[in-house]
């Protein structure tokens, strides 16, 4: 059986904003790594098209962004949108019924299956679906922006914390 978890870089008051704040090196060889050894990733509409940013090779990428833009082409991913049409390569679309889709998903497969979007993860928590959050706190502080949790927070269990590079710390939390 497949774990969906819950993970991003957020500021320290809880902010998600890839515009505003950067993993440093160690961090990204993580993201790396984490994204390889993905089963596949679910998607919500807005996180997809950012994410879309990997499908087209830059000649300015360095070594490491090439092994994480071929690391992201490689895994399966599952886009849950109702107002596109179409999703690009090694992608699947889903339009309805998002809770039997992703108990499926976690019943057909093992390992991880990463979710990202605040508003999908909402959803899925609301589903009871999510089996583990990771938060990787920067030190910044944004004031406003999309939170990482986007409706109530569920009652959660600290299980780890990991120093993840110098300045950004990780909290893993399960339901309670």
């Amino acid at each position: 059986m497949a774990n969906l978890v819950f993970g991003m870089n957020l500021s320290l008051d809880g902010y998600v904003d890839h515009q505003k704040f950067a993993p440093g090196p160690a961090l990204f060889r993580h993201w790396i790594a984490h994204v390889r050894n993905l089963t596949g990733s679910l998607y919500g509409r807005r996180m997809y098209e950012i994410m879309r940013y990997w499908d087209e090779d830059d000649p300015e990428w360095d070594a490491e962004r090439r092994d994480f833009a071929a690391a992201w082409r490689r895994q399966p991913k599952w886009v849950v949108s109702r107002s596109l049409k179409a999703v690009g390569p090694n992608a699947t679309l889903v339009a309805d019924d998002l809770g039997g889709v992703v108990r499926g998903l976690k019943d057909e497969l093992a390992g991880e299956i990463s979710v990202s979007g605040p508003e999908l993860a909402r959803s899925l928590t609301e589903l009871g679906l999510v089996d583990e959050y990771r938060l990787y706190f920067h030190p910044v502080v944004l004031g406003r922006g999309t939170p990482f949790f986007a409706g109530a927070r569920p009652p959660l269990r600290l299980v780890t914390s990991d120093q993840m590079d110098e300045d950004v710390v990780r909290l893993t939390y399960v339901p309670a």
